[in-house]
């Protein structure tokens, strides 16, 4: 028999066994979900023909019938010199059309800080991706700044390289920057480089198939948690007819100019360029984040052709294959696609093996008609970025319920037939039927080489109910750009989009501005309620006018100081509207009633907001402080819940304690327990007296009272004609009385006792015992002491003496203010129920100040006025709000918004022409020199003189500088230098700020390099290359160079300085690209020893 302890193990054992196998179930469980989760599609991007800019005009252009097909654009080659009507002729080409895109010689390279001279050299595929991907990335409600670092994914699909073909003929013809400018693979690098993203970047080329595959592999990596969003597409620009005289030898290319998938009368497809781009991130995810599905992809798949009839013709079986996977991938039953973007090409062959193949899969009737459609047929064969632009397409048929019609269908083709199938080709727009489940489409793309892939996508969820939570009654609507007109045009916009109606809540439209953009120097906040009060204040900038609710500047820095409102400014009911409609500001006064409980004699609520209209007991000390202190310190935890945290901190009074508290000095319970005791004492232990407002200098008010020292005394002083005095009733009243009869205005104030004067002194010493009690810290924000009217050292704690002392001693108010300005604050936010000290300051201030004043609250005015108009101005200036946390408390939806204004500038290289290097004449090539070049290539020759010719320099010598004075030397080389800059960047017209990073115009090492020869060259001064980049301007370099040349002594004693090896400097060559990576390598890693010094300037990352 077995042993009792014997079966108590295996019963042991076995529970265990049982608890395993679960967690290994669940585990498989997760797996599966992770690998079959759906992707979400929440941003599209796109620029294809017909002028399609974004999913709106394509789905206009879609829906419209429009053929968006063309002649070839006469700057993409001289097309009459290769155009023959006979097929099949060597290096002819029989048709005149294409579908193209506008504006492909134009480019906004200063947005994307990239230089003239490097954009010059780019393939227009990375630049077109560059301003597709980042209006993507916009449409998705995700600001492209706020990705850096992230382990966001790109995938492009990107297959020509008619860039290298029309623009390198000669060795001549390549530049430093050829290499970068015109590899596939940094058509996705340029985003990550650009975005500084860490996620996956691939460049995927399967011909046609490219950008579908590209999406595919994306939502792959997304499942894999690769990365948690990704862009995915393809890119396809026309500039060569390389492949079109191939293509017309080949046949493919319609005679007639147009695609006519499916149709008895397709012969062939048309060539067509575009980008098209969509931000994807799982379906879990983008739900969670209340993101803008368009549509969500269920499933795709990936295969090949294989041995198929020949390298270039298409597979029926291998389709069909592609179509099972995908299904099975998605979950999908074929009945529950009702709708198809075919790959159709409109090619005898293709169409009709495609059609095959879709209806062995597709075709069974179930009573349900499947739609085909191409959109070939309206802008070409996008080749790269054709797969991109079906899926775009598809995801605006599920989600707007409609299928557009197929362009030049009239008759089937006679070689496919849909006979017992559902499957319709629509002429017309077409409503999409009625389903039980959501509406799914299938996507097809093929490529030439043999690559298939198929996608289901489907229409995207309900979005999740808005809950009813606390309503803000009014928004900010925060734009910015680059430039001042950039600024105006991006208004423009946003004035037209608050206008269409949509029904969009204003506060959406207001939060996806905020936090889905990046925000740039030049800034506009408008403040409304209502989006037609919003739209006339962008009406009113555009106009120029200024008026309440609109703030507009070029962002100047995002220091704040908060000034914390003294005794005096309450009233009862102040911050009501706030506490009512702002969950963070009302769970802090909230808080801090529930710490004053048993501190009071009646609840906090009821003194801030009593039932009766008459009870102004808040106005008695013992009241007014713990209650000024609750709002003080909940509006300075709102602020900086919506980021605004600040640089310094100053009270008035008893304000320091709140000051004091959000420096870390004190802990909240703390400040509101010695806030308690210290009204208590003042009630309790002060002698009876007054206070008055004297605007009268300091030292005059000090000789009129000196007399009576121990009676009355200078209490605060606020400016520089700003004294209060405090003491006994009758001193205090003779004193206004004297003034006044000077002319010189005094004022009483409404005050019961007699605070910061030698009446206070027998609170002093039960104040100290009080404050005893409480562990002060050294502060973590700097604090500006009221009492020395300088900043508090750092380490030192305000200890029970200070706080002793603080209730007697002077409040040396202007002081603190001049300690602020000293250093280099100018932006000030007085936090309390009244701004009586931001007239203080300003009274203080010199006359040509531009300093920023700011409430936060305003009596007989909304809170929510005040306040918004104050978030306003601070964006403007350049404060960086964080706008999740000022909608944090509320649940906010993405909306659909107007994307950047680029303004781009023509930035094209004409292609070389084809036919420049042949002999002009026989006879020529058969009596030239053997080696003689000139005669048998002038344009060759010609060309290589020209880009050897040495750029004049623009550093002025040493000896000019020595006989400047310092400032002028600065000012001489600053001026310079900048044209110096333009000139490496290759743009003479554009603006260069002083005090901008160089690196932001385009600046990079290899032009770090030739900044730094010329500099030695003209004065004798060596810098590092990287004394060029990170954050050196104009201005840093300029400084620093002039500081150099006066401790070298004046620099070198020649205007024509020399090399090492004597030669003058006038004489030298331009430094070659490979002289250029020499120079870097020596600059970063020192100069190269032994064998590897033979190839260091040959020899670059391959």
């Amino acid at each position: 028999m077995t042993s009792p302890e014997r079966t108590l193990v295996s019963a042991d054992t076995l529970k265990n066994a049982y608890l395993t196998m679960e967690r290994l179930q669940r585990r498989i469980e997760e797996y599966e979900r992770a690998r079959t989760e759906p992707v979400a599609v929440v941003g599209v991007g796109c620029r294809f023909p017909g002028g399609v800019t974004d999913t709106a005009t394509y789905w206009r252009m879609l829906t419209g019938g429009v053929d968006a097909v063309g002649d070839i654009p006469a700057d993409r080659w001289d097309h009459d010199a290769f155009y023959d009507e006979e097929a099949g002729k060597p290096g002819k080409i029989y048709t005149r059309s294409g579908a193209f895109i506008e504006g492909l010689d134009r480019f906004d390279h200063d947005f994307f800080g990239i230089s003239r001279r490097e954009a010059l050299a780019m393939d227009p595929h990375q630049r077109l991706t560059l301003e597709v991907c980042w209006e993507a990335l916009e449409d998705a409600g995700q600001a492209p700044s706020g990705l850096a670092g992230s382990d966001t994914g790109v995938f492009m699909g990107t297959a020509s390289s008619d860039h290298v073909t029309s623009r390198i003929r000669h060795p001549e013809d390549v530049t430093a920057y050829t290499s970068s400018g015109a590899a596939a693979s940094f058509v996705p690098a340029r985003i990550s480089y650009l975005l500084d993203l860490r996620g996956p970047n691939l460049a995927v080329d399967t011909a046609c198939s490219s950008s579908l595959l590209a999406v595919h592999q994306a939502c792959q990596s997304l499942r894999t948690g690769e990365c948690d969003m990704a862009l995915a597409g393809g890119v396809n620009v026309v500039l060569s007819p390389v492949l079109l005289i191939s293509q017309s030898q080949f046949g493919s290319v319609s005679r007639q100019g147009r695609a006519m998938t499916f149709s008895d009368a397709a012969d062939g497809y048309v060539r067509g360029e575009g980008c098209g781009v969509v931000v994807l991130k799982r379906l879990s995810d983008a739900v969670r984040d209340r993101d803008r599905i368009l549509a969500v992809v269920r499933g795709g798949a990936v295969n090949q052709d294989g041995r198929s009839a020949g390298i270039t013709a298409p597979n029926g079986a291998a389709q069909v294959g592609v179509y099972r996977r995908a299904l099975a991938a998605g979950g999908v039953r074929p009945e529950q696609v009702g709708y198809i973007e075919t790959h159709g090409t409109g090619t005898r062959l293709g169409d009709p093996i495609e059609a095959g193949a879709l209806a062995e899969v597709y075709g069974r009737d179930h009573g349900a008609p499947v739609y085909l459609g191409a959109v070939k047929t309206n802008i070409g064969h996008l080749e790269a970025a054709a797969g991109i632009a079906g899926l775009i397409k598809a995801a605006l048929c599920v989600s707007h319920g409609a299928i557009p019609p197929n362009l030049h269908f009239t008759r089937l083709n006679s070689n496919i037939s849909f006979e017992g199938t559902t499957f319709d080709v629509p002429t017309r727009v077409t409503p999409w039927p009625e389903t039980e489940g959501p509406r799914t489409a299938a996507v097809s793309s093929f490529g030439l080489s043999g690559t298939n892939v198929h996608m289901i996508l489907e229409q995207a969820p309900s979005a999740p109910p808005v809950p009813a939570d606390h309503r803000r009654p009014a928004g900010v609507l925060a734009l910015s750009a680059r430039t001042e007109t950039a600024l105006a045009a991006l208004a423009r916009r946003y004035a037209d989009r608050l206008a269409d109606g949509d029904g969009t809540p204003l506060a959406d439209l207001c939060h996806s501005a905020a936090t889905g953009r990046t925000h740039f120097r030049h800034r506009l906040a408008a403040v409304g309620t209502t989006r037609k009060e919003v739209a006339d204040r962008l009406a009113g900038f555009l106009r120029g006018e200024t008026r309440p609710g609109l703030a507009f500047g070029e962002a100047r820095g995002s220091d704040v100081v908060f000034l914390f409102t003294g005794q005096g400014a309450q009233r009862p009911g102040m911050a009501r509207v706030l506490y009512d409609t702002q969950p963070t500001f009302r769970r802090t006064v909230d808080e801090c009633a529930r710490i004053l409980e048993p501190l009071l004699d009646r609840p906090l609520l009821s003194v801030l907001f009593p039932d009766d209209p008459e009870d102004r007991q808040i106005n008695e000390t013992a009241y007014a402080q713990p209650a000024t202190f609750a709002v003080e310190y909940a509006m300075a935890e709102l602020w900086r819940s919506w980021g605004v945290t600040p640089a310094a901190v100053l009270g008035h009074s008893f304000g320091e304690c709140v000051a004091a508290c959000v420096a870390g000095v004190m802990s909240p319970a703390d400040g509101l327990a010695f806030t308690v005791q210290r009204a208590r004492v003042i009630q309790e232990h002060s002698l009876p007296g007054t206070m008055a407002a004297v605007f009268a200098p300091e030292e005059e008010v000090a000789a009129e009272i000196a007399a009576h020292p121990d009676r009355i005394a200078v209490a605060a002083v606020n400016g520089p004609a700003s004294t209060t005095i405090s003491g006994d009733r009758d001193l205090v009243e003779a004193v206004c009385a004297a003034f006044a009869a000077r002319g010189v205005k005094a004022k009483p104030l409404h005050i019961a006792s007699a605070g910061h004067s030698p009446l206070m002194e027998p609170a002093v010493e039960p104040l100290r015992r009080a404050a005893d009690k409480i562990a002060f810290a050294a502060p973590r924000i700097p604090l500006v002491s009221n009492v020395s009217g300088e900043l508090w050292p750092w380490e030192q704690v305000p200890g029970a003496d200070y706080w002793g002392r603080h209730v007697r001693d002077t409040v040396r108010f202007a002081d603190g203010v001049q300690t602020l300005r000293d250093l280099g604050h100018r932006t000030f936010v007085e936090v309390g129920p009244a701004p009586t000290l931001l007239g203080v300051v300003s009274d203080a201030l010199p006359p040509d100040h531009d300093d920023l004043l700011l409430p936060s609250l305003r009596p007989r005015h909304d809170d929510w006025e005040v306040l918004l108009e104050t978030v306003a101005e601070l964006y403007a200036a350049g404060v960086d709000i964080d706008w999740d946390g000022f909608d944090g408390d509320y649940t906010r939806t993405k909306a659909a918004l107007p994307t950047y204004p680029f303004e781009p500038t023509r930035c094209w290289e004409p292609p070389r022409p084809w036919h420049g290097d042949r002999p002009a004449a026989p006879a020529a090539e058969s009596t030239a020199e053997a080696g003689d070049d000139s005669r048998t290539r002038p344009a060759r020759s010609s060309r290589r003189s020209s880009r050897n010719r040495r750029r004049p320099s623009r550093i002025p010598t040493a000896t000019e500088l020595r006989g400047l004075a310092e400032p002028e030397q600065l000012d001489t080389l600053a001026a310079r230098f900048v044209l110096s800059v333009k000139d490496v960047l290759g743009s003479a017209s554009g603006d260069v700020g002083l005090d901008e990073p160089l690196t932001g115009f385009g600046l990079d090492s290899l032009m770090a390099v030739e900044l730094r020869n010329e500099i030695q060259d003209r004065l004798g001064l060596t810098l590092q290359i990287t004394d060029f980049l990170g954050g050196a301007t104009i201005r840093s370099v300029a400084e620093r160079l002039v500081k150099e040349l006066a401790a070298t002594g004046g620099g070198s004693e020649t205007d024509t300085p020399h090399d090492r090896s004597g030669a003058p400097a006038a004489i030298r060559r331009v430094p070659r690209a490979a002289d250029t990576a020499a120079a870097l390598l020596a600059e970063f890693t020192g100069p190269p020893q032994g064998p590897a010094a033979q190839n260091s300037g040959r020899e670059g990352r391959q």
